[in-house]
């Protein structure tokens, strides 16, 4: 959804938060935008070097990260703590 602008990316994550509650859908979705995972995400783990580093509830690990590269993750994604503010992407 990254090369998506942000109007269509809304749609795009709206059709599938709704197609996930209409048929009780699982997805793995792979992505390095942070801003969506939050919005969109229950459970996530973060991969480092093909290995996950941390997995967890997604509220839990954007509040509170144990694993020191998740950790900078979020910062760097986050400069001014925006992390432990959900962000929702609407449409």
């Amino acid at each position: 959804t990254s090369a998506l602008d942000m109007t269509i990316q809304a749609q795009v994550i709206d059709l599938l938060r709704r197609l996930q509650t209409r048929h009780n859908m699982t997805y793995i979705f792979i992505t390095h935008d942070l801003r969506v995972i939050r919005s969109l995400a229950d459970t996530i783990a973060v991969m480092r070097q093909g290995r996950i580093v941390e997995y967890g509830p997604c509220d839990r690990l954007f509040s509170a990260p144990e694993n020191p590269y998740t950790k900078a993750l979020f910062q760097a994604a986050f400069p001014n703590n925006a992390v432990h503010r959900k962000e929702l992407i609407t449409a």
